[in-house]
């Protein structure tokens, strides 16, 4: 698991009081950066060198969440195929599950606009951070 801390800001929030449903996609995408490095160390992301295309996003929403304190997100990869793998997150503030959502990214050539197998040592890297979330 990979854990990344976000400190909410003023813009962050929705005219209600709490954390607009928007900003959970956001935070989820900058917590895939981790991820992104066992692609990519350099995250170089020049079209020759990015090695992800995402397919697929999906959000659900528990508990609110609020500026002022500080959010755990938590990622992890829930599933991992030959050419694909779906990261799955979840959104933690003051110890309460406030969200999660999930990714489904696949291993993309952009020049030759195909899909390309994971290799080993890669599925083997996405394999630490396996959860089994069903």
């Amino acid at each position: 698991m990979f854990k990344t801390m976000v400190s909410p800001i003023i813009g962050d929030t929705d005219a209600l009081g709490h954390i607009n449903n928007n900003v959970l996609g956001t935070w989820f995408e900058l917590a895939r950066n981790d991820l992104f490095k066992i692609f990519n160390p350099d995250l170089e992301s020049i079209i020759k060198n990015w090695p992800l295309i995402m397919l697929k996003t999906e959000y659900e929403y528990i508990n609110q969440i609020f500026y002022g304190c500080d959010v755990e997100i938590r990622t992890y990869v829930s599933k991992i195929g030959n050419s694909s793998f779906t990261a799955y997150h979840e959104a933690w503030q003051k110890g309460k599950l406030c969200g999660k959502g999930s990714a489904l990214m696949v291993h993309y050539d952009f020049i030759n606009q195909k899909s390309v197998p994971l290799s080993d040592d890669i599925k083997h890297e996405l394999e630490k951070h396996l959860i089994d979330i069903d």
